[in-house]
């Protein structure tokens, strides 16, 4: 129950019901976790390199 000094809201548990179901639902149809931060880094820097070397390679002729 919300506290009237306070004046917040505070959600029922019935109305969250829906909203937890679909959450449930959609982190049920993830296969995977979800990737690292580290990993995230690596790809970032693949990326980087790839295009970096694709821009000078056309500035060396």
């Amino acid at each position: 129950m919300p506290n009237p000094e306070l004046n917040t809201i505070s959600p029922d548990e019935e109305s969250n019901n829906g909203f937890v179901q679909v959450m449930q639902r959609i982190r049920s149809k993830i296969k995977d976790k979800a990737p690292s931060g580290l990993e995230i880094t690596k790809e970032v820097e693949t990326v980087r390199t790839k295009r970096y070397k694709k821009r000078n390679t056309g500035n060396l002729k």
